[in-house]
């Protein structure tokens, strides 16, 4: 591949017009060189070989320029490779992804860290590139299904966007069996003349087997999961109790009335919460384990739990950031026994408004460890059997739900967002087959964990922002603002306003959108096109603010257990309070922060891609014996190969394909989110309710197949559109899910 800009012809009297400086019109080329209407054709087919060539580049306006000019600069980051071929890049310095085409993409994989040259530029922003250099390789294994051919064979690869077998030649199969899975080493990138080639390091075995499938994605996705030798030993040097020794300097929370709430299967604890009324104003204690006592900075244990970033929570296990000594032991806040926490205390008037707050290490001693299950029999049913089973929680649990609603309303009012789409939950068998997918249950109980949790991270961010002290920020920014543009263009079409000042929105201004929808029959429509306008939220060393929470300050500070950003803001908070930060430790801190804040990031990243992965799999095989059953769905995402279905019932999310469709020539209308036949004016639109029979189940792709049975509902002929666009134009990727806070 070129490992730089390519060698531009001398004396092609377009490079010498554009070798100026100045970008060049196409019109005033035609004028400069005095191209005939019959020479034009050939003139600009000179002029595409030439941006494909990376010679030039094309902006917008039909506009020309040399490559590092007038816009034409290079953006350096990683590949997303989709499984038709086309590709994505992500620029490291942010902003929005640069498209690059199938064609430019023959030598490079999912993965890789390039630079690429912006070729052409639309009006509205979009962009599209060609890889110029690669920087390093993404992968430097895949994981597939070996199959034997001869002495040697190939791997067909689990991930669809590797797009290439990988070829084994006698002698490097590892001993592996047709059919198996397998891990393969790369020898041989893809190049002109070379194919993909490797040699196999681990038979993972049978792809049926559910133990297989598991270490399929934690291979695929490069997660630790085994704890070395000395990472271990540390963990295993830990007590098991609090010594006395450890109490000195810590607030005594012990004779406090102090609960966890968590979900059925959780085992470790991260958090605690006690309440205490005080005339019309709440006082509130958010302890949380003290990671930081246990795994101090630059140990083993710390360095490890770095390199994760993040727990991965599959259906049926953890992948946890600490070892079970620590994760599940010493620093879960179990019932009844003394542990070490970090407490934020909180006092909140009538009106939800935080008055007062400090901060201390202390030690609690949990009451009780209390399911959501449980709390909402008491609070919400009124269960006069659950009441009974905890007669002295029942007023602390009263309390923490009117502390909640305050919170809540609180929020709202200064335009926190809210989007509960449902989400799915699935439920296994002891042999870890699927046996059901049911709709996760999400109650008051929930609610109040999450306004307290809310309110203890933003008070933390807040102090350390004051202080003022370098620190990690959990920050959600602005939404793009040509997305924004498109989505009050999409509401207004329904009569909706909302109001963009500045190429910005308010969170109040999408609060009030959400509001004036609910209910209505576009509801659901105008929530998944606002889902599509938000940014990911991301931690950073640098405070944007929150906007998804309307926050101005927010960071993670709750769950040190499972996410190593709270367990560096923890640090931080230590520091602090016991006055020991010094000069040197905020240098260092401002040094390494915007590091840490980019490797967390991306674990999280990384870790929510493989959960999804799993989940998917999981419905994938549990439709497998659904083909030919009909259910009812709406579309959840629209993209010029077809329509994203999911099942009502069921929260299994497949393709309708638009070779599918009845005969038309379907056209993509991106702005408003709708594949239109262009000869019959059918229009399917997301959101859309929809008949759908289960085809097939392509394994490969970890993807059901639906065909179209009907639309549930009536819609007017689609009108024509100048905003229309042809199918054959590449969207990128599947519906975006709920972002993590």
């Amino acid at each position: 591949m070129h490992k730089g800009k390519g060698r531009r012809q001398v004396g092609d009297p377009v490079l010498k017009l554009l070798s100026k400086g100045e970008p060049v019109q196409f019109r005033q080329m035609l004028k400069a060189f005095g191209i005939t209407r019959f020479e034009r054709p050939r003139f600009e087919e000179h002029l595409d070989r030439l941006v494909d060539k990376g010679e030039i580049v094309r902006l917008p306006g039909r506009v020309y320029a040399l490559p590092g000019g007038a816009g034409g600069a290079g953006v350096r980051g990683r590949l997303s490779i989709h499984p038709d071929g086309y590709g994505f890049l992500a620029p490291e310095e942010g902003g929005d992804d640069l498209f690059i085409p199938k064609r430019y993409l023959r030598e490079n994989m999912n993965g890789d860290l390039v630079e690429a040259q912006v070729v052409s530029s639309r009006r509205d922003g979009k962009r599209e590139g060609r890889v110029t250099a690669l920087i390093q390789r993404g992968i430097t294994s895949v994981i597939g299904r070996f199959e034997a051919i001869g002495k040697g064979g190939r791997v067909v690869p689990d991930d669809p966007r590797v797009q290439r077998d990988l070829f084994v030649a006698p002698g490097d199969t590892g001993g592996a069996r047709d059919g198996e899975v397998v891990q393969a080493m790369i020898t041989s990138y893809p190049g002109e003349a070379r194919t993909l080639e490797g040699r196999i390091s681990e038979v993972l075995g049978k792809a049926d087997d559910p133990e297989v499938e598991v270490l399929t994605v934690i291979k695929k996705y490069e997660l630790p999961h085994v704890f070395s030798k000395e990472v271990l030993a540390e963990a295993a040097r830990e007590p098991q109790t609090v010594g006395e020794e450890a109490l000195a300097g810590r607030v005594d929370l012990r004779q406090r009335v102090t609960v966890t709430i968590d979900g059925e299967t959780a085992r470790d604890f991260d958090d605690a919460v006690s309440v205490a009324a005080e005339g019309d104003a709440i006082r509130l204690w958010v302890s949380i384990a003290d990671v930081s006592h246990y795994v101090k900075e630059g140990s083993a244990l710390d360095t490890e739990a770095y390199l994760r970033g993040t727990s991965v929570y599959f259906p049926d296990r953890c992948i946890p950031m600490l070892p079970e000594e620590l994760s599940n032991g010493i620093c879960s806040l179990n019932p009844a026994v003394d542990r070490l926490t970090m407490t934020a205390e909180m006092l909140f008037d009538k009106a939800g408004e935080m008055t007062q707050a400090r901060f201390y290490p202390s030690v609690i001693k949990s009451a009780a460890r209390l399911t959501y299950t449980i709390v909402k029999k008491i609070v919400v049913d009124q269960d006069r059997e659950a009441m009974e089973s905890q007669p002295a929680l029942v007023p602390h649990l009263k309390l923490m739900e009117e502390l909640a609603l305050r919170l809540n309303a609180k929020r709202a009012k200064r335009g926190s967002i809210d989007l509960d789409l449902p989400e799915p939950q699935i439920v296994l068998d002891l042999q870890g087959e699927t046996t059901a997918i049911v709709q996760s249950e999400r109650n008051l109980a929930h609610r109040i964990i999450e306004e307290f949790m809310l309110a203890a991270n933003e008070a933390v961010a807040s102090f350390l922002e004051k202080t003022p002290v370098p620190s990690l920020y959990r920050v959600h920014e602005n939404p793009d603002p040509l997305k924004l543009k498109d989505l009050a263009e999409f509401v207004f079409s329904f009569g909706y306003q909302l109001q963009v000042e500045e190429e910005k929105v308010s969170p109040l201004a999408l609060q009030k959108l959400l509001a004036e929808v609910e209910g209505k029959p576009e509801e659901r429509l105008i929530n998944e096109v606002l889902l599509r306008c938000m940014k990911q939220a991301r931690y950073s060393a640098e405070n944007l603010g929150h906007f998804g929470l309307a926050a101005t300050s927010y960071t993670h500070f709750t769950s040190p257990i499972r996410r190593y950003p709270d367990l560096v803001v923890h640090r931080i908070l230590r520091r602090v309070l016991s006055a020991a930060m010094k000069g040197s430790d905020k240098s260092h801190l401002e040094a390494r922060l915007p590091e840490v804040a980019l490797h967390t990031s991306r674990r999280e990243r990384i870790a929510m891609d493989a959960e999804r992965e799993m989940v998917d799999l999981k419905k994938m095989q549990f439709m497998r014996d659904k083909i030919g059953e009909e259910y009812d769905g709406f579309i959840t995402g629209v993209a010029s190969f077809g329509l994203f279905v999911e099942l009502v019932d069921l929260f299994v999310e497949g393709m309708v394909p638009v070779a599918t469709l009845p005969v038309d020539y379907w056209v993509h209308n991106e702005k408003g989110h709708s594949l239109i036949g262009q000869h019959s004016r059918t229009m399917y639109r997301m959101a859309d309710k929809v008949r759908v029979k289960v085809a097939g189940v392509n394994e490969a792709r970890k993807q059901v197949e639906f065909a179209m049975i009907g639309t549930l509902e009536k819609r007017p002929v689609a009108p024509v559109s100048g905003a229309e666009t042809y199918a054959r134009i590449p969207v990128k990727g599947k519906r975006p899910k709920p972002r993590r806070r």
